[in-house]
């Protein structure tokens, strides 16, 4: 069960990151997912890929607060966490 909620939040996540990619969206928005993403991370102790996809996506959307973070990074980091999340539910 816990690992069905953390995937739908890397699904959600990685949606957020690929669509929302140059788009005006609420900064809690990016907080929040950002917060949860570092959270998750540290779960893992930044040990496994998996650990480290989180990281690097939840410092991406904290980053797009402050700066301009380029749409192909944003991308990448959503394909990343969006194959985690699909691949949680299988």
């Amino acid at each position: 069960m816990l690992i069905k909620l953390l995937g739908g939040i890397d699904f959600l996540s990685g949606l957020i990151l690929i669509f929302g990619a140059g788009t005006v969206l609420p900064h809690g928005l990016f907080i929040s997912f950002g917060v949860i993403l570092l959270i998750k991370a540290s779960f893992g102790l930044l040990k496994d890929f998996a650990s480290w996809v989180d990281f690097l996506a939840g410092i991406i959307f904290i980053a797009s607060i402050f700066f301009l973070v380029p749409s192909w990074i944003c991308i990448i980091g959503g394909l990343l966490v969006l194959q985690k999340g699909i691949f949680s539910f299988l």
